[in-house]
């Protein structure tokens, strides 16, 4: 999938590149045009497999908010809301294929998943990949919990991702407690430790 950061950040329409220019000013979202990174943080998109290294606080901080109920798509292409899946605590991760740090924490998302998945359900939103790539891509590091799809990227835009990858701490009810960047398998159970 040849997908620039430029199409990315566009993608969305005026919706996407207005929230973008709101959250972080007209200078911060020029900056991300640039071709030369200068700042320090997590993965965006830039090129196809070109990365720029954003703010640590690139991302909206949206720790105390409820989820956003908009659609994402299941593997089969079905349309599934994350507030149908309330009433148990959720990790959300939210990362792609061609992302280096979601790699490096693939794995440990999988492992932990495996040692945690009865006490919280395990979520992975991708919104860049076609379904086959996502599916490759987790299964080579042992993902074996449900991967949905963000193909129009509303669920992204509305929890103000720009950078990935992102990991959403959600309680039952549906409201978010805590929001990181790129965790390892020790800060992930340390987390649902905490909060769960």
């Amino acid at each position: 999938m040849d997908v620039s950061r430029r199409t990315v950040l566009a993608a969305g329409g005026a919706g996407l590149g207005a929230a973008v220019a709101a959250l972080f000013g007209g200078t911060w979202f020029a900056g991300l045009l640039d071709d030369e990174p200068d700042v320090d943080g997590v993965v965006l998109l830039d090129e196809p497999g070109i990365f720029q290294e954003p703010a640590e606080d690139a991302n909206a901080d949206v720790a105390g908010d409820m989820l956003p109920d908009v659609p994402l798509s299941d593997i089969d292409g079905g349309e599934v809301r994350l507030a149908d899946h309330r009433g148990t605590p959720m990790v959300i991760n939210l990362w792609f294929s061609n992302c280096p740090p979601c790699a490096r924490e693939l794995a440990d998302f999988a492992a932990v998943h495996d040692e945690l998945g009865d006490r919280v359900r395990f979520i992975g939103i991708d919104p860049f990949d076609t379904v086959e790539a996502m599916q490759r891509f987790a299964s080579e590091r042992g993902v074996g919990y449900p991967l949905w799809r963000d193909p129009d990227r509303d669920f992204t835009a509305a929890v103000g991702v720009v950078a990935f990858p992102v990991t959403l701490f959600v309680d039952e009810t549906g409201r978010i407690l805590r929001q990181t960047g790129e965790i390892d398998a020790d800060e992930l159970r340390a987390n649902i430790d905490e909060l769960f």
